[in-house]
């Protein structure tokens, strides 16, 4: 891969990654989350197929690596999103979810630390710290406003989880292999499982413009474009490092929020995404 896109793979990372939560935002009115989610992977599992088809793309060579794809799929895919579009359906802002997902690299961080695999700096330990402290000042603004409750909330932090242990067990347990036939594999677990779980949901879907839209949006731009380069980004650096672009992603999801749909954003926020900035490029930084 040329040096100039493995560079400009974050910046469009970020720029594509940022709208996940402002899609649910735009679709949830509209469609129950499962049922979304379970047509958004069936059509990107097509989109993958053909691709994997005419490229001649290599499959992964063993059962064990066809497992860890499987459950990163279950869990970076399916879980993830389920309980996070499914926060946004509940009455959590689009701004809000993006906030608690990018908690990630906090977790990530302290996880891998403490296990000793990945050593943090001063500097760094800083910046995650700074994050943190952008995302709260960011989401306090939002307690006690009504938009969080405990269903919600449970939710939120449910697609935490899911996205961060996701993003270890690809580090600990996928090998290098083809992006393309990796993501088919994750994708076809995600619409396994989605699709299990769609009937048990009542609300039926309400075609037109804005759900057209969404979907649209999500399986071209974000599952195609975004979770690919999240695949790579994941597979060519450090975690804790790859993690921390997450911080980006929630301030440019906040601005997306308010510019579509008026979610506030007052100095409070503005100062958290600076702060969120700041610990980025920190963390960024080589030791």
């Amino acid at each position: 891969m040329p040096a100039r896109w493995v560079a400009a793979m974050p910046a469009l990372f970020v720029a594509i990654w940022c709208t996940g939560f402002v899609v649910a935002r735009l679709g949830m009115p509209h469609a129950p989350p499962i049922t979304f989610l379970a047509i958004r992977f069936a059509l990107s599992s097509a989109c993958f197929g053909l691709w994997v088809l005419g490229s001649g793309a290599a499959w992964p060579d063993t059962p064990r690596q066809w497992a860890h794809l499987i459950v990163l799929g279950l869990l970076t895919h399916a879980l993830y999103l389920i309980c996070g579009w499914a926060a946004v359906k509940q009455g959590m802002g689009a701004g809000t979810m993006a906030l608690i997902a990018g908690l990630q690299p906090l977790l990530t961080a302290v996880w891998l630390h403490g296990r000793g695999a990945e050593r943090l700096r001063g500097l760094q330990w800083l910046g995650l710290l700074l994050g943190l402290a952008g995302l709260l000042l960011v989401v306090g603004r939002k307690l006690g406003q009504g938009e969080l409750g405990a269903l919600n909330l449970s939710l939120g932090i449910a697609a935490l989880l899911a996205i961060s242990i996701g993003s270890l067990h690809q580090k600990r347990f996928v090998g290098p292999c083809d992006a393309r036939t990796a993501m088919l594999i994750q994708l076809l677990a995600a619409t396994a499982l989605s699709a299990a779980l769609a009937p048990l949901e009542q609300e039926p879907l309400d075609w037109g413009p804005e759900l057209a839209i969404a979907l649209a949006w999500s399986v071209l731009a974000l599952t195609l474009g975004g979770s690919s380069l999240l695949y790579l980004l994941l597979q060519q650096g450090a975690a804790t490092r790859v993690a921390s672009l997450m911080y980006l992603t929630p301030p440019c999801a906040a601005l997306l929020a308010w510019a579509l749909f008026d979610e506030g954003v007052g100095a409070q926020v503005w100062l958290g995404m600076g702060l969120s900035a700041l610990g980025v490029f920190w963390v960024l930084r080589k030791p």
